[in-house]
């Protein structure tokens, strides 16, 4: 079964393609062309524009439901409503537990990694539990402690081999040897809430960790004789930096330079969004913790600090526009591509490319999403 998407513009991975046809082959990308035939189906979008279905890679809950619940109907809700904000696929992401609920988790997640129906699980992320008290953020610092193989192999093990991202603080004891052995794995160690030197980082990613957990939130800042965490964000190359960008987390300013001094090619956009994404505010629970989200932010009850996000991934592709740090082209690779890159997924998901699934959104002029499509059909309607 053959048709062709008709549109003013595609975004691909490192190019821009003018107005022409994307065909679509058997729920996959073909190949762009100038001209079809006269008798050939068209899917017509003239005045849009086609970009790659959008990758959330640090996401812990949408539409009410928490991967944290454990709950194989939440994992399902997640998936259905992510695709109205352009998510085509994504990692559900834990939050620091005991052992038991993580393996429970894990298990919980791999049932139902092939059955989801919305954006696609690409792989679990384990936030935590190998961080610092210190930069503990919205996360539970009893259950915060050294990394131990045997207990990742475990978690590993329940997930049937799905987690593919691992977030840790370099200064925990033994954090070398645990990343050399998980990144030979094929596992990206991502660090963060973490109170850590530059020389701790620095170590960390010489033994093979390559991403930085929301860069600026939850880690020691720079100064001018201690370069802290943000320091190595900055200035060790072929790393790349998840960025919160909805104005909350993190200043446009910040995020302006952070572009500045990364690289669009290494930042990739996250939502750390929470179950009140896509809900109205009220009372929620992130985790074990109260939480009240009003006014466009998620925070803690007893202390008020953030607690995760509401943001949802096509809005802060239209931020980064909007506050004028960023093109379309940047935006939309650093939520697609730069993201599924991050953790090894590119192969798969995160580009326009000849025999990738079709999984594909609809924006106009505003960037505004107008459609998302998974392997050919339109699965959402703005």
């Amino acid at each position: 079964m053959v048709s062709y998407i008709k549109a003013d513009k595609f975004y691909y991975s490192d190019h821009v393609k003018n107005e022409g046809y994307l065909e679509i082959l058997d729920g996959k990308f073909g190949k762009w062309t100038d001209i079809v035939a006269a008798d050939a189906k068209i899917i017509d979008y003239r005045g849009y524009a086609i970009a790659p279905g959008l990758v959330d890679t640090h996401i812990h809950g949408f539409a009410g439901a928490d991967v944290m619940d454990n709950s194989a109907e939440g994992i399902h809700k997640i998936s259905q409503g992510l695709l109205s904000t352009g998510v085509t696929s994504f990692l559900p992401t834990t939050l620091t537990s005991t052992f038991e609920q993580l393996e429970k988790v894990s298990a919980t997640i791999a049932s139902v990694a092939n059955q989801v129906k919305g954006a696609k699980i690409r792989g679990i992320y384990f936030e935590g539990p190998y961080f610092t008290e210190e930069y503990k953020g919205a996360q539970n610092p009893i259950y915060m402690k050294n990394p131990k193989m045997e207990e990742f192999q475990a978690w590993q093990k329940a997930a049937k081999g799905l987690i593919k991202k691992i977030a840790l603080a370099p200064e925990r004891e033994g954090v070398e040897e645990f990343v050399s052995q998980v990144t030979k794995q094929g596992v990206t160690v991502a660090l963060g809430h973490s109170n850590g030197t530059y020389d701790q980082a620095k170590s960390a990613v010489d033994a093979g960790a390559s991403v930085w957990v929301h860069a600026y939130n939850g880690m020691r800042g720079l100064t001018h004789r201690e370069p802290g965490m943000v320091g190595a964000v900055y200035n060790i190359p072929g790393t790349i930096a998840e960025l919160i960008c909805d104005g909350y987390h993190v200043s446009p300013i910040a995020c302006d330079i952070l572009m500045q001094q990364k690289g669009y090619d290494h930042i990739a956009l996250i939502t750390d969004c929470m179950r009140a994404g896509g809900s109205p505010d009220g009372d929620y629970m992130l985790g074990e913790f109260p939480v009240i989200v009003e006014n466009g932010t998620a925070r803690l009850k007893d202390s008020g600090s953030l607690a995760g996000s509401i943001l949802k991934l096509k809005d802060a592709v239209k931020n980064v526009v909007n506050w004028g740090i960023a093109s379309p082209e940047e935006a939309i690779m650093m939520s697609s591509y730069i993201p599924a890159l991050s953790v090894g997924i590119e192969d798969v998901c995160g580009q326009i490319k000849e025999g990738y699934a079709a999984d594909f959104i609809v924006l106009d002029k505003n960037l505004n999403l107008q459609a998302t499509y998974l392997n050919g059909e339109k699965v959402f309607q703005g």
